[in-house]
């Protein structure tokens, strides 16, 4: 079997616990908690009558200055951060922001802008802004870790339950190839071994990307390897009708998810009849969604003798689906006009991600 090169591994920031501060929603929640620290500043000093919105205004312009200023150096310093041991690269951070803010009080003393403690003593007013911006940062900066910390954890129990679901469908996918093999060895030995070098490539290919996610290319050439090795067993009766044309060839899917749905419509709807059965494979992407259906000849009576195994691969798909893509992606069971209908559809990006971007 041909093997597409292997790609040069991009270059990868290693794991922080600070998030990119130059995102248009990070740098939203910095201002919005700048503005309620304004707040809390301004209220935290003696009720005078009247409110004074100047001192508010300036408050506000100095605060948001020391934020933005902030928020621009870190993003800066982001990737040299990173390579720093976790409490280097945190104190790091706190004197940066207390550096600045003391910078800034500084330049709003030169030009007179008369910002926030303007009455105390000049020493004790930049030993203030300094404590300040040193608490608030140091608790930002708790915040961020322990929401990488629930993040990492997260995706460490999301990443066991998908190999734990990988795990259950490629035993279940070697049974039932074994099954349809075994049923050769008396009948056509020639076909049989053949059989046996297709079941091998199939697994080399399954077991070369470890990933929990595969191109479209890759998956429907492992789906046909499958039906190569149906197709000596069923012969005649199975025929097959192919709409992927327009599916791009990068479009990511996770692994062994087409090979389960064509398993079922040959166990189902192929197998226990004696006339040659129709299997339609049908995929579409659009609008950013990715939409795949199976459908094969379906028989009541036919189906009750059938074996109920792929029940349980048709179940592991949709709980991938759901732990990969959340919860738009869907697969759903349909009988009519005399044929069942297995379709998934999940939103997707043109781009194969590998499981570490769950």
């Amino acid at each position: 079997m041909r093997q597409s090169p292997t790609s040069t591994p991009k270059q990868r920031t290693p794991d922080f616990f600070v998030p990119e501060l130059c995102q248009p929603h990070a740098l939203f929640i910095l201002i919005l908690l700048a503005e309620l620290l304004v707040l809390v500043l301004v209220l935290s000093e003696p009720m005078r009558p009247g409110f004074n919105w100047v001192k508010l205004a300036l408050t506000s312009l100095f605060v948001q200055w020391v934020v933005l200023l902030s928020a621009g150096v870190l993003c800066g310093l982001r990737p040299w951060l990173a390579h720093l041991k976790r409490w280097v690269a945190a104190a790091t951070c706190c004197a940066i922001v207390v550096a600045l803010t003391l910078a800034c009080t500084a330049v709003a003393d030169a030009f007179g802008l008369g910002v926030p403690g303007g009455a105390v003593v000049e020493v004790k007013r930049y030993l203030r802004h300094g404590l300040i911006a040193l608490i608030m940062s140091a608790l930002l900066l708790r915040y961020f870790y322990l929401q990488s910390q629930w993040r990492k954890q997260q995706q460490a129990e999301l990443q066991a339950r998908i190999e734990a679901l990988q795990a259950r469908i490629q035993p279940h996918f070697l049974f039932n190839s074994l099954n349809s093999i075994a049923s050769l060895v008396v009948i056509d030995p020639v076909k049989a071994e053949q059989a046996v070098l297709d079941l091998s490539d199939l697994f080399r290919a399954s077991l070369a990307r470890p990933g929990h996610l595969v191109t479209w290319k890759d998956e429907l050439e492992l789906a046909k390897r499958y039906l190569s090795i149906e197709q000596y067993r069923l012969g005649e009766r199975l025929q097959l009708h192919w709409r992927v044309e327009t599916i791009p060839d990068d479009l990511p899917i996770p692994q062994l998810t087409l090979q389960p749905l064509l398993e079922n419509a040959l166990i189902h709807g192929v197998a226990p009849r004696i006339e040659p059965s129709w299997v339609n494979v049908e995929a579409d992407y659009a609008g950013g969604e990715f939409i795949l259906c199976v459908s094969n000849p379906y028989d009541e009576a036919a189906v009750r003798l059938a074996s109920g195994g792929t029940q349980q691969a048709l179940a592991n798909i949709d709980a991938r689906l759901t732990a990969l893509f959340g919860p738009r992606a869907s697969l759903s069971v349909e009988r009519r006009d005399g044929r069942h209908f297995t379709c998934l559809r999940y939103p997707c990006a043109r781009l194969t991600q590998e499981s570490s971007a769950i």
